[in-house]
């Protein structure tokens, strides 16, 4: 059975999408088989995968993509959820996309209103579970090892649903004041989350499509987007990387834990408690990221006629072998945790 892991924060801008796309990757590079899923409306992670492709995709496949394969749900058609054609990448064939829709929001009313835990409706009772069989049937097809979710940064009821279908969620945030107040403001909304879930695992467990019977176990966060001085963080971003570590550590964590939304502590590294549950430190993808999108590829793996010439091509070198060693070792490290 794959694991489910959503990537969450309900603050824009932290490079959500971007490191969904890096991190699959290298999980599949390891030999494991992944499925990204684009859950945003904005379709940011499908653009990245499909790049021109784009709209010839939605064309020529308009079936294959998150809101089609809930749709039987949603809509009450007389018809079971089944498996997508997901779409295989060509240049990593252990990756694929689970495309995502613009008009996926279509689904948030009658899944607010399902989440009321009304039995009153048999329709909407099929509903709070409908995206984890779907996945799951997509999974087995697939016989995947990893689900990744990209998720949209807001506090939605498909959010809502997202996050409670996973095992695992990781935290991405900016070195800034503003992801200290969203982890903040996320340790008062991810318990409430925990507690609806729990409840719906039991009103919804006689449905066509039940509730997951698992809590989301919490993995740790990604802080993101920061400058490097000398190999290190500036001066400036360390401060907010150490203010987002002591949030974590004296607001999330006091407020999931009793929750059962932790791992066993022998799973997080020491240096990881230490850090507020920092699972990797990623710089500013900077300018590797239109050289990324140009070839279609992770930032680590951008070939050297990519990068420039002369200097430039040394300077980049040395930025596309710091990511490298980043997400190899936050590859091992999810699959340590998640085994």
């Amino acid at each position: 059975m794959s694991k489910k892991i959503c990537l969450f924060n309900h603050k824009g801008g932290v490079s959500k999408t971007t490191t969904t796309y890096n991190l699959g990757w290298k999980l599949a590079r390891n030999g494991k088989k992944v499925i990204l899923i684009d859950a945003d409306p904005q379709c940011n992670l499908t653009g990245l995968v499909l790049g021109e492709d784009f709209d010839n995709f939605y064309i020529t496949r308009p079936n294959d993509n998150l809101k089609a394969g809930i749709a039987p749900a949603f809509e009450a058609t007389p018809i079971p959820l089944s498996a997508i054609e997901c779409y295989q990448i060509p240049e990593n064939t252990n990756l694929f996309l689970l495309p995502g829709h613009i008009a996926l929001s279509e689904y948030e009313v009658p899944l607010s209103i399902s989440h009321q835990l009304s039995n009153t409706i048999p329709t909407l009772k099929n509903l709070p579970g409908a995206m984890n069989s779907f996945f799951e049937l997509v999974s087995a097809k697939y016989d995947a090892d990893y689900i990744l979710i990209d998720m949209n940064p807001s506090l939605s009821s498909i959010n809502q649903n997202l996050f409670c279908i996973s095992d695992f969620f990781l935290v991405p945030a900016s070195p800034d004041y503003f992801s200290v107040m969203a982890i903040n403001s996320l340790s008062g909304v991810l318990p409430k989350w925990e507690k609806w879930a729990k409840m719906a695992r039991v009103a919804f467990s006689d449905s066509s499509y039940p509730f997951p019977t698992t809590s989301t176990k919490f993995l740790g966060t990604l802080v993101q987007n920061f400058t490097i001085r000398n190999g290190e963080p500036s001066q400036a971003f360390q401060k907010w990387i150490d203010e987002v570590a002591n949030a974590v550590n004296s607001t999330l964590i006091p407020a999931i834990a009793p929750e059962g939304m932790l791992l066993d502590q022998s799973k997080y590294k020491v240096e990881q408690l230490s850090q507020g549950y920092c699972i990797a430190e990623i710089p500013s993808f900077s300018g590797l990221i239109p050289r990324s999108q140009r070839g279609r590829m992770p930032v680590y793996e951008v070939p050297d006629q990519l990068l420039g010439v002369g200097t430039v091509l040394e300077q980049y070198q040395v930025i596309r072998d710091r990511f490298l060693i980043v997400f190899n070792t936050l590859a091992d490290d999810v699959e340590n945790m998640t085994n």
